[in-house]
């Protein structure tokens, strides 16, 4: 029996070689893998031109993801920075990768990615529309953006944000309900220029159905992007920002009628305390369709440190549902990451992931927290460096302050509580 997409194979009870993947590594059942694919809960993206790829699930009982955003720009255009990010990324964990190139030979690195990358690529295609077609942004003519996304399906790429939900009442609600930091999304902020400009409605709006055409096609899952997203904690959870998520909802609807698998974006900046009331809101509004964050930030005050207030917020959301985290590095609104920013960020969007599935009851996420404690007790050096989220930077710490005594370090000496507790209940009498 043939199908188009993950979702259709799911509908038809087809067992994919990516569902096989993600069943094994998520130690859930292939029938109950199945019924979240087959429902919308779960997306696995998965183009059929990405040949080499592996099953990676966001959604409903899986895991919770992170995506690493790497790419040229016309001010730091060396395509091999950012393969070495890449090749570190995959190295590091990192489960999906979008490439935001937006300057120069951008097809030429994109194919690189894809012929190499095992794990899911994103792309957003508005970023690379105007190199593409080589014509200023208000001279696009509104099919001529499909062509782009018609482009980046045929090289592979498995996941494509569009910013969909920014149509006219998107526009007048903006309007009307005017914000502190205005459109903070690249990509959103293009297309509301462009609408402005021409008088237009959004084409992948208003062409939403042959976008569809183009992704079941392909096996192109849609990442929804969140063009009102807040950027900035005074903006969070206004009228902007939930009339959209509102459109993505039933653009949700329409999509998964085509087979077409979707995942929906969100915040952005957001007070901690919103955070929660947030991924419900979501899951509600958008059916249960897995949501894909970037942060969220949760103070606006931490330039060069935004990595760790987007995992305070990312652990927050992902304990609360968000199933897909976005990194963020230290250079978040500075400068684009080099290779150290990027470790820094995957790390840090790791951490709150591992949280977020701890709280969540995800299979084995308590289980990886038990062995580092069970290595600890037994002072046990080399197994705790195996189960760190990070080897290396424990590692180097340690060796660059040697104890007197193996079975302790630096901080406790021979006071440590782990030594003196395992002496003591081994029966020694002097301490």
């Amino acid at each position: 029996m043939e199908y188009t997409t993950q979702m259709d194979a799911a509908k038809k009870g087809i067992v994919t070689r990516q569902m096989r993947d993600v069943a094994e590594r998520e130690h859930i059942g292939l029938d109950q893998l199945i019924d979240l694919v087959a429902r919308g809960k779960v997306a696995i993206p998965a183009n059929r031109n990405h040949t080499n790829i592996k099953g990676c699930a966001v959604g409903e009982r899986m895991s919770t993801k992170i995506n690493v955003n790497l790419g040229i720009s016309k001010d730091a255009s060396s395509m091999d920075d950012e393969i070495a990010k890449y090749r570190k990324a995959i190295e590091m964990g990192g489960d999906a990768i979008m490439d935001l190139s937006c300057f120069g030979k951008t097809k030429t690195f994109r194919r690189k990615l894809l012929a190499e990358c095992p794990v899911p690529i994103g792309t957003v295609p508005m970023y690379d529309a105007v190199g593409f077609l080589e014509k200023g942004l208000s001279h696009i003519e509104p099919r001529e953006f499909l062509e782009v996304f018609r482009a980046h399906a045929e090289d592979g790429v498995d996941f494509m944000t569009i910013h969909a939900g920014l149509n006219r009442r998107t526009v007048e609600r903006f309007k009307a309900n005017r914000r502190l930091t205005n459109i903070v999304s690249r990509g959103g902020s293009l297309i509301f220029a462009w609408m402005i400009s021409t008088g237009n409605e959004n084409p992948f709006y208003e062409y939403f159905d042959e976008v569809l055409d183009i992704a079941e096609k392909y096996d192109v899952t849609l990442s929804l992007g969140d063009a009102m997203r807040p950027g900035c904690i005074e903006d969070a959870s206004d009228a902007c920002q939930i009339g959209e998520l509102m459109e993505l909802g039933e653009l949700t609807l329409r999509a998964w009628a085509h087979n077409v698998q979707v995942m929906v974006e969100g915040p952005g900046h957001m007070p901690i305390d919103q955070i929660a009331a947030n991924m419900l809101l979501e899951k509600r509004l958008c059916h249960g369709a897995p949501f894909y964050v970037l942060g969220p930030l949760v103070t606006d005050v931490a330039p060069g440190y935004d990595h760790i207030t987007a995992a305070i917020g990312g652990a927050v959301a992902a304990a609360n549902g968000a199933d897909f985290l976005c990194y963020v590095t230290p250079a978040e609104h500075l400068r684009l990451p080099d290779l150290h920013d990027m470790k820094e960020g995957i790390v840090a969007a790791k951490i709150a992931a591992h949280a977020g599935d701890i709280a969540k009851g995800i299979p084995g996420a308590a289980q990886w927290d038990h062995r580092m404690s069970e290595a600890r007790r037994n002072i046990d050096w080399k197994a705790m460096f195996a189960e760190a989220i990070d080897p290396e930077k424990p590692r180097a710490y340690r060796e660059s302050s040697p104890p007197e005594h193996e079975d302790t370090c630096t901080m406790c000496g021979e006071m440590c509580a782990m030594r003196t507790m395992r002496r003591a209940l081994e029966g020694e009498k002097e301490f």
